[in-house]
């Protein structure tokens, strides 16, 4: 069965998952979940898959171990398509809508120091200004982890100050859970953005790539 979009129930189903984050709630809700969220998601990523890979959709279950918030679902459903990485196309539905990103989501030093290498550089920081500054013109958001500060080793007046501060950099835009993203169109709003985040992407492959450091 083809993808027609994601219908009410996947954000009612949210919206009751942010007000009662609890196994009781997800049990009652699962078969909501497996026909309103994860079977579209699945649906949407299989017809995408020929022309941007396979997409890998995150489990429902967060990993509590080491954060202060206990609650045990997400309150989204993402899907990702991998580059290399940490790098490369993303989509997600949650209460608050339709989500799609593409960049790099967690780097490890060795990648922020190539990262900022390649934005210091004329040759290949120049193209990732004009890569940022198109997406921003059609629409898109600028995100990611960031200092607040310049980065040590750069000037305040450094011409790529912005760019240097990233440690991650994706590009986003969210839409409101209006009456299309109920239909099959969600499918081309999703290519749309993915082919628009190709430059980002490939940048990035290029000059940050995959961390070459031993995982922990």
């Amino acid at each position: 069965m083809g993808f027609s979009g994601f219908p009410d129930e996947a954000f009612l189903f949210y919206e009751g998952l942010e007000a009662d984050n609890s196994k009781t709630y997800f049990g009652r809700h699962k078969q909501l979940y497996e026909e309103a969220v994860r079977a579209p998601m699945l649906a949407l990523t299989d017809e995408l898959a020929a022309e941007f890979g396979p997409a890998h959709l995150f489990r429902p279950y967060r990993d509590v171990r080491f954060s202060k918030d206990k609650a045990p679902y997400k309150t989204h459903q993402g899907a990702f398509v991998e580059a290399l990485p940490g790098i490369g196309l993303y989509v997600e539905v949650s209460a608050e809508g339709l989500f799609v990103a593409g960049g790099v989501y967690s780097t490890a030093s060795d990648q922020v120091a190539r990262y900022r290498a390649a934005v210091d550089e004329d040759l290949s920081g120049k193209p990732l200004e004009s890569i940022t500054e198109a997406l921003v013109a059609e629409g898109y958001e600028l995100l990611g982890d960031r200092l607040k500060t310049r980065p040590r080793g750069f000037e305040e007046d450094h011409p790529r100050i912005g760019l240097l501060r990233h440690r991650s950099l994706f590009a986003g835009k969210r839409f409101e859970p209006q009456a299309w993203v109920h239909t099959a169109r969600v499918r081309g709003r999703v290519e749309h953005a993915w082919r628009a985040f190709g430059p980002l992407v490939e940048w990035l492959c290029t000059h940050v790539r995959g961390s070459e450091l031993p995982r922990r």
